[in-house]
């Protein structure tokens, strides 16, 4: 049976706009450490702008209901 589950921003567990707290949902994650990670890669990476990234899912990924 497929999974009828969507990404949504969170509206209980948000910092910012809840982008990664939608994203530590969906992928059944533990959202402090979904955003120690996103941080961490953001910061480490030079080739995933963090900030750019989270602007575009902020804007293209709806809110929960």
């Amino acid at each position: 049976m497929a999974s009828t589950r969507s990404l949504r921003r969170s509206r209980s567990d948000r910092m910012v706009a809840g982008v990664v707290g939608g994203l530590a949902d969906y992928f059944s994650m533990d959202p402090t450490l979904a955003r120690v990670i996103y941080v961490a890669g953001s910061v480490v990476s030079v080739a995933f702008p963090g900030l750019l990234v989270y602007a575009i899912l902020w804007l293209i990924v709806p809110a929960e209901e």
